[in-house]
């Protein structure tokens, strides 16, 4: 009985692999240098890609609390968007496991690796116009910071190339770290200048988040909360709520919802072109 159960096990974690399946990478480019640490950018290229093509970009930060996570996460997401034409990038940030940095950090490698993907465009054969960022949970706290907060830099880049992206697209992103909000005993010191909600202006990027309405991180309301206040600068938001999901469901139960409504949010940017070409499983 102890035998077959082993091989039984043995089965279901095959088929259980087998089942979720992720994308690999085309490329992978180290893109900063902090100490002994190298950081990496994961690429997906649309088919018979050159570095002489103008496609539009994406980059993706994975979630994690600032504390873990793998570029991975969005390995998927990023393979369907390469096919539709984007050039699609996950992206490699300190955190606090791994490097014993703080939040500030994450920040600080998100803005690099916007500045760097933009300002090695015609290397990447993407448009520098055309760059949006993207993450998860944390790793949308780090897109969304990227195209709200000033400062925060890392010393000796070259600040004129920008690191604001030019669209935002996230997954129930930690908008708030105020004494209210998510994080806020790891980063009360420097607060305001670090919650994208604190620092909207008419600057900030055209934005598309989801969330769902049993995330017991992010209520819904700081997410109307957010919208509202995109409103009021001027700057367009839409808003995706999700009935009965929780805290990561855009991998999970809604991943195809989710991923078809950012290819509508790019496609009316002219990021894309052409109908969504993913098929529900």
């Amino acid at each position: 009985m102890m035998k077959r159960c082993i091989i039984l096990t043995g089965i279901l974690l095959v088929l259980t692999s087998s089942a979720l399946a992720i994308e690999t990478p085309d490329r992978i480019i180290e893109y900063k240098t902090v100490g002994d640490v190298k950081l990496s950018l994961h690429l997906f290229n649309p088919a018979g890609h050159k570095a002489s093509d103008k496609r539009s970009a994406i980059v993706f930060f994975f979630g994690g609390g600032w504390v873990g996570g793998t570029p991975s996460q969005f390995y998927n997401q990023s393979r369907y968007l390469a096919s539709r034409g984007m050039v699609s990038i996950c992206a490699e940030y300190r955190v606090s496991k791994t490097h014993k940095t703080t939040p500030k950090e994450c920040v600080m490698d998100g803005k690099s690796a916007v500045r760097w993907i933009r300002g090695h465009a015609d290397r990447l054969g993407i448009n520098p116009d055309m760059v949006a960022a993207s993450g998860g949970s944390a790793g949308g706290h780090v897109a969304a910071a990227t195209g709200t907060v000033n400062g925060l830099e890392e010393a000796g880049e070259d600040l004129s190339i920008s690191c604001r992206p030019n669209a935002l697209v996230l997954f129930n992103p930690v908008f708030d770290n105020s004494p209210n909000g998510y994080g806020y005993e790891r980063v009360k010191a420097y607060w305001e200048a670090f919650s994208p909600m604190h620092n909207i202006t008419k600057s900030t990027p055209p934005t598309i988040v989801f969330l769902g309405t049993k995330d017991k991180l992010i209520p819904v309301a700081t997410a109307e909360d957010y919208k509202a206040r995109m409103v009021r600068a001027g700057v367009r938001c839409d808003l995706h709520l999700y009935e009965d999901q929780s805290h990561g469901f855009f991998n999970k139960a809604r991943y195809y919802e989710t991923v078809l409504e950012a290819d509508k949010f790019l496609t009316s940017l002219g990021y894309l072109k052409g109908k969504p070409t993913l098929e529900k499983e």
